[in-house]
């Protein structure tokens, strides 16, 4: 299993829990561009959504990347941004692995990771 450090540069846990918290945040952002994209091309959005969806995220990555600069923590995030996609690949790959009540590992639908009623 991967295990994430948070001691950041230098030994420094503030600024490992800070890097932690940007790289959280950045998956998050992203998952939500996927799926105003998918909103967007599912014609469920207007121009004026649209429009504001993009400026908003477009906001929260220029903050991102200016505490990333102004804390220094560039790299760290970068670091912890590839270990948490091992830690969710590792938990995907063990869910996926998982025996049901007959022994056998259980069949799981694929899915393009949201619930497709949730609009």
């Amino acid at each position: 299993m991967t295990r994430i450090e948070l001691d950041g540069e230098e030994g420094n846990a503030g600024d490992g829990l800070t890097a932690l918290v940007v790289a959280v945040v950045e998956v998050l952002v992203e998952a939500l561009q996927r799926e105003a994209v998918r909103r967007m091309e599912g014609g469920r959005l207007t121009d004026e959504e649209i429009e504001r969806l993009g400026a908003q995220l477009a906001a929260i990555e220029e903050e991102l990347d200016d505490l990333k600069e102004t804390q220094g923590i560039e790299e760290e995030v970068g670091r912890l941004r590839g270990d948490l996609d091992s830690l969710v690949g590792d938990a995907v790959r063990s869910l996926a692995d998982e025996p049901t009540g007959d022994g056998s590992p259980e069949e799981r639908p694929a899915t393009d990771g949201g619930p497709e009623a949730d609009d």
